[in-house]
């Protein structure tokens, strides 16, 4: 007995909910001791908001309207509300630039990496150019260093940086090198 009350019990608060919610669905006000739940939902935002008839009346008067009289409709508002002239946007929606701005800035090209080449070197000074490109070349030998510089014009170094071009040719100018950075 006391199961089947409370099946009842539940089963009658259920049914007064689903009867809440429908009401709030159809816009009727809930008796309730609480203000909350008074509200009423909301519209969609799908859904067209209510206009006045008078904005109605005048939507479809100048929809009606040719292109003409719609330029002379924005003419004659412009001037009634002391509006300025908004400026005349390109079709991709950005205003064009003047071909003369484009003429002055070009962007100038930065060289950001260098070459450093071994043109030729004072043939007196050679024993000391061979043992400072050894020092200078990592995984080079004495013979190959020897090789390299004779080989001249050879690049030593390619893809670095100005300043370490500038050491390189600094310290190779040195041992009577001629060098090159490009």
């Amino acid at each position: 007995m006391h199961s089947t009350r409370l099946v009842l019990t539940k089963s009658l608060k259920h049914m007064r909910f689903i009867s809440r919610c429908a009401r709030l669905q159809t816009g009727a006000a809930v008796e309730t001791a609480s203000p909350a739940e008074n509200l009423t939902i909301p519209p969609p935002s799908t859904a067209e908001k209510p206009v006045s008839p008078k904005i109605e009346k005048l939507v479809s008067e100048i929809s009606q309207l040719n292109l003409i009289e719609v330029s002379e409709l924005s003419g004659l508002l412009k001037t009634r509300l002391n509006l300025p002239d908004a400026p005349v946007m390109a079709m991709g929606g950005f205003a064009a630039a003047p071909a003369e701005e484009e003429d002055e800035v070009v962007p100038q090209k930065v060289q950001s990496s260098f070459t450093v080449k071994l043109m030729k070197f004072d043939d007196t000074k050679k024993v000391a150019l061979i043992k400072e490109i050894k020092a200078l070349l990592e995984g080079m030998n004495l013979v190959q260093a020897k090789k390299f510089v004779e080989s001249a014009p050879t690049v030593v170094k390619a893809d670095i940086a100005k300043d370490e071009a500038e050491k390189l040719k600094e310290a190779l100018t040195k041992v009577g090198a001629e060098i090159e950075i490009e």
